[in-house]
């Protein structure tokens, strides 16, 4: 499931699925949805387009000073169900990777920091991967994400090697196991 809804309708939805409880909190809600999958698609490696933004912090993050690691990058908006259903996947992902050769960063299309602070206040885990800014979606459309949730698996050479449409269970065995593969190779 990714939510292809045009950005420019985000606030009437987001809105919407607030003012209705839709909150991912809710099991009831929760239990209607599709299961996150536990995959990424290989493709030929080609370079990662610039990622330079800021996160809620105002911390800025580049992605070109981070080769030599291995990074998930993640499109992501809080009014996307499958998007905000990943997020506790994506901590685990990480505290399963620490001390390897990898990162996580969480764009957040066309939102600020308060309304993710509002989001990330209602998780039952605390999220210790940055989160940045593409307020204005610039990224996003460098990037060519066509819907919500993306995620591209970035190289230590900074090319990006796989990708997936739709939301993922991080920490999901054979997902993890990807990922190690991508840390092991060293080019």
């Amino acid at each position: 499931m990714t939510c292809n809804v045009p950005l420019m309708l985000r606030d009437s939805l987001a809105a919407g699925l607030l003012g209705l409880g839709l909150l991912l909190a809710d099991p009831v809600a929760a239990a209607d949805l599709p299961p996150l999958a536990h995959s990424l698609t290989a493709q030929a490696a080609k370079p990662a387009p610039v990622l330079k933004l800021n996160d809620t912090d105002g911390t800025l993050h580049d992605l070109a000073q981070l080769k030599g690691k291995v990074v998930l990058v993640n499109f992501w908006a809080t009014w996307c169900p499958p998007c905000r259903r990943e997020m506790p996947s994506m901590q685990r992902l990480k505290q399963a990777l620490a001390g390897e050769a990898f990162e996580v960063l969480a764009v957040d299309v066309g939102e600020d920091a308060d309304t993710i602070q509002a989001f990330t206040s209602q998780l039952d885990t605390q999220l210790t991967f940055p989160i940045l800014l593409d307020t204005r979606s610039r990224t996003m459309r460098e990037w060519q994400v066509a819907g919500l949730p993306t995620t591209y698996l970035v190289d230590r050479g900074g090319r990006i090697v796989s990708s997936a449409i739709g939301g993922r269970e991080f920490d999901h065995p054979e997902l993890v196991a990807a990922i190690r593969a991508v840390l092991k190779d060293q080019d």
